[in-house]
């Protein structure tokens, strides 16, 4: 039997099929949080199916540190390319880190089933605004930033921050909508605004998870790197399709998360 050398990686033939299963799910899941967002969708229940046997904490912080490198990868790529307001973006950002760790310590404070019909209807609101006003998120109408608008990102951030730590499904597709509804960007300026904010509450969420021990270094390293892979996909699809594609996927996810939320709420799963 072929041992690893390092301590917290098992047994190779213990990993397989399993590892295989969830590195073609890291790669998905980095393609489509790269391009728009909810890669969460993907992953999560890929590593609740494939581990079951492993607690849900571990499970949701392996699924965070897998998430945070292919985040970090499209941010990067992202802002080698994209211009977008950095000022807004980087206050969003810092407040979305301290609230994704408040909301994180809250989760068993506010019970999840009263969350979901909330979110469920702001999600459909959020669909109903896209569909309806056809050139929301089509045009780039940079604007000068006053204290208001530095106001809103931070409420934006805390907001968004507190949710993806409480509950998580959707948040990258509300900071898109809030990015291109408070700010004026379009839908790729948007999306790659997003992955910052994105990446703070993946950094808080792990500054909570790690300590802890709830990730399983065996399954999230080699995941990170199928999810780095990716997020390079997803970033060449988005840029090379800009925000005609952006704007198809982003209503493609919403309508998936309507499906998701509403089966969560009205199963009782």
């Amino acid at each position: 039997m072929l041992r690893a050398p390092f301590p917290w990686l098992p047994a190779l033939d213990a990993l397989f099929p399993e590892l295989l299963w969830l590195l073609c799910v890291a790669l998905m899941a980095g393609v489509v949080d790269a391009a728009v967002g909810g890669g969460g969708l993907v992953q999560l229940p890929g590593l609740f199916t494939a581990l079951p046997q492993q607690s849900p904490a571990a499970l949701l912080g392996t699924n965070k540190f897998s998430a945070m490198f292919g985040t970090a990868t499209a941010c990067w790529r992202y802002a080698r390319t994209v211009r977008f307001p950095w000022t807004p973006v980087l206050l969003a950002a810092a407040t979305a880190f301290v609230f994704s760790f408040l909301g994180a310590t809250a989760v068993t404070l506010l019970p999840r089933d009263l969350v979901r019909p909330l979110i469920l209807g702001l999600l459909i609101a959020m669909l109903a605004y896209t569909l309806i006003r056809k050139d929301f998120g089509a045009l780039h109408r940079p604007r000068t930033l006053g204290r208001a608008d530095l106001a809103i990102a931070l409420a934006m951030g805390a907001a968004i921050g507190f949710y993806d730590g409480l509950f998580g499904p959707g948040t990258g597709s509300f900071l898109i909508f809030l990015f291109i509804r408070f700010f004026g960007l379009d839908f790729l300026r948007a999306s790659a605004a997003s992955k910052v904010v994105n990446l703070a509450t993946n950094l808080a969420a792990l500054s909570f998870f790690v300590p802890a021990g709830h990730v399983l270094l065996a399954f999230a390293v080699p995941m990170a790197a199928a999810n780095v892979l990716g997020a390079v996909i997803g970033t060449r699809l988005a840029l090379r399709g800009g925000t005609p594609v952006i704007r198809k996927l982003f209503v493609a996810l919403v309508v998936v998360l309507i499906a998701k939320m509403g089966w969560d709420t009205f199963a009782g799963a």
